[in-house]
């Protein structure tokens, strides 16, 4: 019989990268109490959360190859720390379009190929790659943007790939990954 599993999709960094936010993620937890980012890897997220039948899966594999195999390969600018007040603090993305772009394409062919609602859909992006979320308090909030407001981080990776992620029942895993061009 089968079974209804929660999925997203997202981009994921690097290994090195995904480590060190994981290290920014620790610092939420340790310093600010708020340690719900560390239940996902470092991403940046396309499609939000989706519930769907493991029946489901290898048609949601195919069709996300496909796509990611017409994608060219792009180079993502990280670029210090920003907020959703009052409980979200991100590292920023200094070049969110051609993220913003693939999300557009995404969520057309979500809808026309895998039968999504438009209500399943995020219908727009705001491209980042979060540290510290929902159990972030109002007043570990302050604390914490007084702090990173200021603070310096830069890099860069290249998207190479776009990632299905799948929920354990505890946390989410990378399951499939598929590659660019």
């Amino acid at each position: 019989m089968p079974s209804i599993h929660l999925y997203f999709i997202a981009l994921v960094p690097h290994y090195e990268l995904r480590e060190e936010i994981k290290r920014l993620k620790e610092e939420m937890k340790e310093r600010f109490n708020a340690g719900h980012a560390l239940k996902s890897p470092a991403h940046i997220t396309l499609q939000l959360p989706f519930k769907r039948s493991t029946d489901n899966e290898q048609q949601i594999i195919h069709v996300l190859s496909h796509f990611a195999s017409r994608q060219t390969p792009f180079l993502v600018e990280l670029s210090d720390f920003a907020c959703f007040a009052p409980r979200v603090i991100f590292v920023n993305i200094k070049n969110p379009q051609p993220i913003i772009d693939l999300h557009v394409q995404l969520k057309e062919l979500l809808v026309s190929t895998l039968g999504f609602e438009q209500k399943e859909i995020s219908q727009e992006v705001h491209p980042h790659m979060t540290i510290a979320t929902r159990d972030l308090d109002k007043a570990a909030f302050k604390e914490a943007w007084a702090e990173f407001l200021h603070r310096i981080f830069k890099t860069t990776f290249t998207v190479e790939s776009i990632f299905l992620l799948k929920h354990n029942g505890r946390q989410w895993d990378i399951y499939r990954e598929f590659s660019l061009l």
